[in-house]
Order: structure tokens, then sequence, then C-alpha cells
């Protein structure tokens, strides 16, 4: 199932705990414009839309929702853009916490779904 641009930018703003008003004052557009990408009832033009990719550290594709020549999938897409919000600190952390699973899934087979 494709994610829409709508769903994406929305979810961008809830990882951050931000609200549309200070995303909009921070992209410097009106809060009614911001609304409609949100929303779904419009879209940005493409410089816009490079502006959001960049204050967000994603790219336009992830934005639109086309996997780039690095990722496989959106869940892999999904890694990565958590990973680059993240600190260099928590970026450790984070990837010793993959690592550990890694090791855990190793010695005790796959986990099961209840």
């Amino acid at each position: 199932m494709r994610v829409s641009f709508s769903e994406r930018l929305r979810a961008l703003i809830e990882e951050r705990r931000m609200t549309q008003k200070q995303l909009a004052f921070d992209l410097r557009i009106p809060v009614s414009t911001l609304g409609g990408y949100v929303q779904g009832t419009s879209e940005p033009d493409f410089d816009t839309l490079k502006v959001i990719a960049s204050y967000f550290d994603v790219t336009t594709d992830f934005l639109l929702g086309h996997p780039t020549a690095d990722t496989k999938d959106s869940k892999e897409e999904d890694l990565l853009r958590i990973y680059r919000t993240l600190s260099l600190e928590d970026r450790k952390v984070y990837l010793e916490q993959g690592k550990a699973f890694i090791r855990y899934k190793s010695l005790h087979g796959p986990l099961s779904s209840s």
C-alpha cells in the first residue's frame, strides 16, 4: 500500500511532536496552506516540496512515496528516516539495540506473534 504525501507529512509532524502552526512558521508558509497539505486537499509546488524535505532531512522521493535506489521498501525508508532524526549519541544506542535484537534472534529463533 502506498502512503500518500499528506500521510507522510502528518507522520513527520507527529514524530517531531510539533504543531502545524510551528511548522508553517518555520517554513514561512500560511498555516492554511500547510493544513491543505496535511489534509490532502492540496500539494506543494516543487520549491516548497524541496524546502519540506530539507527541513525534515528526508528526500523528496520519500515525501512522494517513491523508493530510492538505496532502499528496498517503505519500512527500510522509515528506519533510515528515524535514524537521521536522532542525535549522534542516540544513533549509537539505536544501532546497539538493533544489533542486540539480531543476536537475540540468532540464539532464540524468530519471535512469535501472539
